[in-house]
């Protein structure tokens, strides 16, 4: 089989994707997680794949989306109410209020914890269920399959993160760990009016007044996301979802049928509330992909070419990738000559579906091109369908289509 006509056209490709994307932008609704958007984007993209000859079925699951952020309000108001209870107990003079306190912070850091910190549906019950929705498509070989590999995305976008918008990554980040510090700091106190008492401790009342500084830092919090704005998701993540169909296009555009490898684009919804989509349907297709051999490539924000990187770990770097399934694309940028970094998904830098897949138990990596120190467009208006990066485009499509050349060489298996 002859690939040069893929690399060559590889931008030719990556405008491809720029148009499709720009189609999904402005014809339908807005795709917040378990949105009517969201549902027509599936749809639209199923019956893309479908012209490209693969089998497509979108599929529905339950979901509380808004509940992936519920965590803001319960531990915010959690600590706020702790800091009340230390002065309440100051002006009465009785412990049980900083011992209140404490179990309030502590409660609250649980659920900051499980929600965002490992992505468990802590609080989800008590939040609005709504339908998602996936797609599922599979191109299969000309012969007995052997090997599969999935290309995988997500088709929702986000909330608008304002602080971002206006402040950027640093501003926005800076937030997030000066309210992280309130917390503590106050638990400490908490704990130490608990156990000394109140009496001969100036010096510590006088901190727990200074730590008042916290509270507009803490109260803004409850406005980090904004539920009013739904960004286009261009970068975040269509280009993730276009990855796959571009090189399902390509190989369509030279006539290259391959004979073992059955090739899926599968994309999961709702990741921007926690990988509800992933996680729905790794249950869904449960040991369905034991049989053979099968690579997953979960791609998000696919944008910046200097920071294409293959993720080693994700979801806050508690998730280790498949190794084998990650050497690959880094080996493949390397024959191209193209740039590719090896990372993570750092702490407080969330999580892509490959998180899922991985926690699930099948072969899976994320790839990603974008700076993980958040820069202003991520998660915000300016994630449009003008502001994309054929380049970037080109040199992760480039890579890929070189992966899925490798593979059905055997290469890693």
């Amino acid at each position: 089989m002859d690939f040069t006509n893929i690399y060559e056209k590889k931008k030719a490709y990556a405008k491809y994707m720029v148009k499709e994307i720009r189609h999904i932008c402005t014809k339908f609704e807005k795709r917040e997680p378990g949105s009517k958007g969201e549902e027509q984007a599936c749809e639209y993209m199923a019956g893309v794949l479908k012209k490209l000859g693969c089998e497509a079925q979108v599929e529905s699951f339950k979901e509380n989306p808004r509940s992936f952020y519920g965590w803001i309000y319960i531990t915010i108001t959690s600590v706020l109410l702790a800091i009340i209870a230390l002065f309440v107990g100051k002006a009465t003079g009785s412990i049980a209020f900083p011992i209140i306190g404490a179990v309030l912070i502590v409660f609250g850091l649980v659920i900051v914890l499980l929600q965002f910190g490992v992505y468990k549906k802590a609080v989800d019950f008590l939040f609005k269920e709504k339908t998602g929705h996936n797609v599922t498509a599979f191109k299969k070989p000309t012969g007995e399959v052997k090997r599969r590999i999935i290309f995988n995305g997500h088709p929702d976008a986000a909330w608008e993160w304002p602080v971002n918008y206006a402040l950027g990554g640093v501003g926005f980040e800076s937030h997030a760990i000066i309210c992280g510090i309130g917390a503590v700091f106050y638990l400490v106190l908490s704990i130490l009016f608990a156990v000394k008492g109140f009496d001969g401790t100036t010096g510590l009342f006088k901190a727990a007044l200074w730590g008042l500084l916290f509270v507009p830092f803490l109260a803004g919090l409850y406005f980090m996301v904004n539920y009013k704005r739904v960004v286009d998701g261009a970068n975040d993540n269509l280009s993730g979802c276009y990855m796959g169909i571009a090189v399902l296009k390509a190989l369509q555009d030279e006539e290259i049928e391959f004979e073992n490898t059955e090739i899926g684009v599968v994309l999961t919804g709702s990741e921007e509330a926690g990988l509800r989509g992933a996680k729905a349907w790794c249950e869904a297709h449960k040991g369905e992909f034991d049989d053979v051999p099968t690579f997953i490539y979960s791609y998000d924000t696919i944008y910046d070419p200097k920071y294409l990187m293959v993720n080693y770990r994700d979801l806050n770097a508690t998730v280790k990738a498949d190794k084998d399934v990650s050497d690959l694309f880094m080996e493949c940028a390397q024959e191209l000559g193209i740039k590719c970094s090896k990372g993570m998904v750092p702490p407080l830098g969330g999580a892509t579906d490959n998180a899922a897949f991985s926690q699930a138990g099948l072969r899976s990596t994320g790839i990603t091109g974008l700076n993980h120190k958040l820069e202003s467009y991520y998660h915000t208006r300016k994630d449009s369908y003008d502001n994309m990066n054929v380049d970037g485009l080109a040199d992760c499509f480039a890579v890929t289509v070189k992966v899925l050349e490798k593979f059905d060489q055997g290469a890693k298996q």
